[in-house]
């Protein structure tokens, strides 16, 4: 859409284009980029607005990515409700545990994302917005744990602590599992350090899977 076709723009429906070809253009760009290396300008650049205009809609770029991030749990929820209905048997805690590892981790911009949500993303943010996101992921993570109830002998509350778990995880391992190019070359220099870089399904798999079968030792008798 034309810089022109948005300064005309004044129904609800075209207000509601705009909003999504901001969101559109800050996932393209942090997908091509990287969340952290994304300006609010250059989300203004792409879709042809200033950033005047851009604030009207998203008071700061903190809080596109936190909505962004809140459809990110929308689809990775759905993704692992999808994969659970397949699973049975002796295995299906197993099962469900790697449901939920391999469907994030091929979610790239999710785990970026999480990665940056507690240390930038949740910071410049109004009352309204972090309030609306807390909800959402709330509300996420709650229906995933019936969910993974349904499908596994966890509680609902066992499977939500996995869910949250599995994400808190996966943002802290995807930067680790994603070195900057200085440290690449440090890995590919000495095998002896590179060692040290974690590979994101394999460890994050194994840290759920550790974490599943402890957690029934601490229900509540």
């Amino acid at each position: 859409m034309t810089r022109s076709a948005f300064l005309r723009a004044r129904r609800p429906e075209h207000k509601q284009q705009r909003r999504e070809a901001i969101l559109a253009a800050a996932r393209e760009l942090a997908r091509t980029s990287g969340v952290r290396n994304v300006s609010l300008g250059a989300v203004a650049e792409a879709v042809g607005l200033a950033k005047s205009n851009i604030v009207r809609y998203f008071g700061t770029r903190e809080e596109i990515y936190l909505e962004l991030l809140a459809d990110e749990w929308r689809q990775w929820g759905e993704a692992v409700a999808e994969r659970l209905r397949t699973i049975s048997g002796t295995t299906a805690t197993a099962q469900a545990v790697t449901a939920l590892v391999e469907t994030i981790a091929e979610r790239p911009l999710f785990c970026d994302l999480l990665s940056h949500a507690s240390t930038s993303l949740e910071h410049n943010v109004s009352v309204p917005a972090a309030r609306a996101f807390k909800h959402a992921v709330h509300a996420r993570i709650a229906e995933m744990g019936a969910v993974m109830a349904g499908a596994t002998d966890l509680t609902e509350r066992e499977g939500g602590e996995l869910a949250a778990a599995c994400s808190g995880l996966a943002g802290m391992l995807y930067p680790a599992s994603n070195p900057p190019p200085a440290l690449a070359q440090v890995y590919a220099e000495d095998p002896e350090l590179a060692a040290s870089c974690p590979v994101l399904l394999p460890t994050l798999l194994r840290a759920l899977s550790a974490l599943a079968a402890g957690l029934p030792t601490l229900r509540e008798e």
